[in-house]
């Protein structure tokens, strides 16, 4: 399965989905299930006519061919009146305050953001001012705009010719820090770049140890201190060590800690003055891992950690489990971050490179758009 059919197989496949809502807005008909299962078993009985009827004109004798040929005219003719009844039950509403007001309730509610909201809202009220439109219409202008706030951000995360690359990978606990820096090192090893690991999680031995799993998996070393040590230090020898073993790529993992613990943050902090001492242009990336799972408090962390360490970029994980990852559009939107990655699942091959495109056809959950 292509990444693309992967993110829409696994993203937002809670009962909630956001393409699932749209539909509900759209959906105010009085048509019972009665009259939908009536005009459905009719319209299968004319199509098995039809195609009974169909199969007669295989026949050679021209006199049969021209009555099959009348004949299928007028089934041709009773399938058009019992399958206009059925279209009919495909809804639309008229684009009207009510419907607006629902849609940005709906959108905040997908963690879009307000500006998101009200932005869709007035493209609606203005395209389709005093039309009647379905849910399909909405999904596409939607996915255009939220295609529009992310493509600026849509960046990858490029290799500079100055080695070792310092990516400093910060968050809270349990956002995926340590197996995206297992997943990265992965991926820089395939490349054929020389990577080391340095473990600056020191306080959680299950870290370190999942490091070490990554490491000799890829092939990569991976620097480790005793447990309780200083994390800064550790960073600092860390870099000294892939300086002089001519490293191509230096992947530091962080502790864990809540945005709002200035103790840690504080650490976090020094670990990067210190790597300044050595080089004042590392950390060149200062990427934070963001739980999609978490919703509008990724706002909150992005703009925390910003205050210690000015992040650089954005890499969004566990979007296989959550109907939440459109914080992720909110997050573009305010802070202009470069987004580097998603991740929809624990294998390999599912961290990938952000693509604009392909997240807001699967945030809507529309088919993908052929564009120049």
């Amino acid at each position: 399965m292509s990444f693309l059919g992967k993110l829409r197989a696994k993203l937002f496949k809670s009962s909630s989905k956001l393409d699932d809502e749209i539909n509900t807005l759209i959906d105010k008909s009085e048509t019972s299930q009665d009259e939908l299962n009536d005009s459905t078993s009719n319209l299968n009985q004319a199509v098995n006519i039809f195609k009974d009827k169909n199969d007669l004109g295989e026949e050679t004798n021209a006199r049969e061919n021209a009555v099959v040929k009348s004949d299928k005219k007028k089934h041709k003719s009773l399938l058009k009146k019992i399958i206009d009844p059925v279209a009919k039950l495909v809804k639309k509403r008229q684009i009207d305050s009510v419907l607006l007001e629902s849609l940005e309730d709906l959108l905040i509610a997908s963690d879009l953001g307000v500006n998101t909201a009200m932005k869709v809202s007035s493209q609606l009220s203005e395209k389709y001012a005093g039309k009647e439109i379905g849910s399909d219409e909405i999904k596409q202008l939607l996915s255009e705009v939220i295609e529009e706030i992310l493509i600026p951000v849509a960046k990858p995360l490029t290799l500079i010719e100055e080695s070792p690359q310092v990516i400093l990978i910060v968050g809270v606990n349990g956002g995926g820090k340590t197996t995206t820096i297992g997943k990265l090192a992965d991926k820089y090893k395939k490349m054929e770049k020389s990577v080391m690991i340095a473990a600056c999680d020191t306080y959680r031995a299950a870290a370190v140890e999942q490091l070490l799993i990554w490491g000799e998996r890829a092939g990569v070393p991976v620097v480790v201190g005793e447990e309780g040590a200083d994390p800064a230090s550790l960073a600092f020898d860390a870099y000294s060590k892939a300086v002089k073993e001519n490293i191509d790529v230096l992947l530091i993992d962080t502790a864990g800690r809540l945005q709002n613990k200035t103790d840690l943050m504080n650490e976090l902090g020094k670990i990067t003055r210190v790597l300044k001492k050595q080089n004042p242009i590392i950390p060149h990336n200062r990427i934070i891992i963001l739980d999609a799972t978490t919703g509008q408090n990724a706002l909150n962390q992005v703009d925390q950690f910003s205050r210690v360490c000015d992040l650089t970029g954005i890499i969004m994980t566990k979007l296989d489990g959550t109907a939440r990852g459109g914080v992720l559009v909110a997050i573009a939107e305010k802070f202009s971050l470069p987004v580097h990655f998603i991740g929809v699942g624990e294998a390999l091959d599912d961290l990938q490179p952000f693509k604009a495109v392909e997240f807001a056809n699967a945030i809507t959950g529309i088919s993908d758009k052929n564009k120049d």
